[in-house]
């Protein structure tokens, strides 16, 4: 079987979850090939997989926006005459920042419309995807959940060696937000309540890169004043994640709103305990992983809720990993070589039609 990755490899450094995916479907047995214009035009493929659509057409400027949209309509019409199939994973329900609602709107619904088969990441996943786009009701689903990171970052240090390193104390309670810093992922609210918190022995690090000049001096200036609040806001190299990682006792992602979250299976990944909103698949993670290693919490994110997390955090006996082997890369291949087998098989998808019957898969059932 032969897959075109939109994208494969190219976004490892960013995110390594596609280059993951897809060595492991090489290992299987499948070829990969990279989106590129000149596999674009021989488009000899059984199945195209496209991530994060949304980013093919929600460029900053509209005149960006919609040169993207009309080379992706193209792509999809090209791949769609010559009978490729096309599998989506439900990564996002809409651009995180909506740029332009309006040509997003009618991009996601043309797209959504000529999707043959997708692969959600949790069960509460594919509720939302078909709840916002009932379309996919008639499409072959399956549920796949997300691996994980471990053996993919360089590790192999403790506690006090990553304190050390990064200047922290040895006994201090450290909060941490680890990721590329975006809007939606509401740092400000996390910095109001952990300056609300009066413990002089706590220390919040947010690490990550922060494109948006304003959203960088907002939180350069809601942190101001504080000691305790460590702000690291630009690209994190690989071989440095492990000290911020290693560092903390409880990483917080107090996300506006979230679908999945690749940050907290990294911060799983490494040991490390999350607190996260009630929102998405986030309470999916928290039965998959165990009470002991997320927490979620409804509503703002509250002092009161800062607080008891980091007792939670630091008090909860645990394993020293938490149990990941559902998530092994080999096996997510396993079932993503067979949800694409069988939209392979099926006829062609005709847009605007629903099948009599919807094929809805979960991981288990792959």
């Amino acid at each position: 079987m032969r897959i075109l990755g939109v994208p494969a490899f190219r976004n490892r450094t960013l995110n390594p979850y596609n280059a993951l995916l897809y060595r492991a479907v090489i290992r299987a047995g499948a070829t990969v090939d990279e989106a590129t214009p000149r596999q674009l035009v021989g488009l000899r493929h059984d199945v195209v997989h496209v991530h994060w659509p949304e980013y093919l057409f929600s460029a900053p400027r509209l005149a960006k926006s919609v040169l993207q949209a009309v080379a992706f309509v193209a792509v999809v019409s090209l791949l769609r005459a010559r009978r490729i199939k096309l599998v989506w994973t439900v990564h996002n329900l809409a651009a995180h920042e909506r740029q332009h609602r309006r040509l997003e709107e009618r991009m996601w619904r043309w797209f959504v419309d000529r999707v043959d088969g997708y692969i959600a990441l949790s069960n509460a996943g594919q509720e939302a995807a078909l709840a916002r786009f009932p379309a996919l009701a008639g499409r072959p689903g399956f549920v796949i959940p997300h691996g994980h990171y471990r053996g993919e970052y360089p590790d192999g240090i403790d506690r006090a060696t990553a304190r050390r390193e990064l200047r922290l104390p040895l006994e201090a309670d450290v909060v941490c937000l680890f990721g590329a810093i975006r809007p939606y992922k509401n740092v400000p609210a996390l910095i109001d309540a952990f300056r609300s918190v009066e413990a002089e022995h706590w220390r919040l690090v947010v690490a990550g890169d922060a494109p948006d000049d304003r959203l960088r001096a907002e939180l350069q200036d809601r942190a101001r004043g504080d000691p305790r609040i460590r702000l690291d806001l630009g690209f994190v190299p690989r071989d440095r994640v492990r000290f911020y990682l290693r560092a903390a006792d409880l990483l917080v992602f107090p996300y506006r709103d979230i679908l999945n979250s690749g940050s907290a299976l990294l911060a799983l990944s490494f040991g490390r305990p999350v607190l996260v909103p009630e929102l998405g698949a986030m309470a999916d993670l928290r039965e998959l992983v165990g009470a002991a290693w997320v927490r979620t919490y409804a509503g703002p994110l509250s002092p009161h809720t800062l607080l008891a997390a980091m007792e939670w955090a630091t008090s909860t006996p645990r394993e020293a990993l938490p149990p990941l082997a559902d998530l092994d890369w080999d096996t997510v291949a396993q079932k993503t070589l067979a949800a694409y087998d069988m939209v392979r098989r099926l006829p062609p998808t005709a847009p605007g039609a629903r099948s009599r019957v919807a094929t809805r898969r979960r991981a288990s059932d792959s």
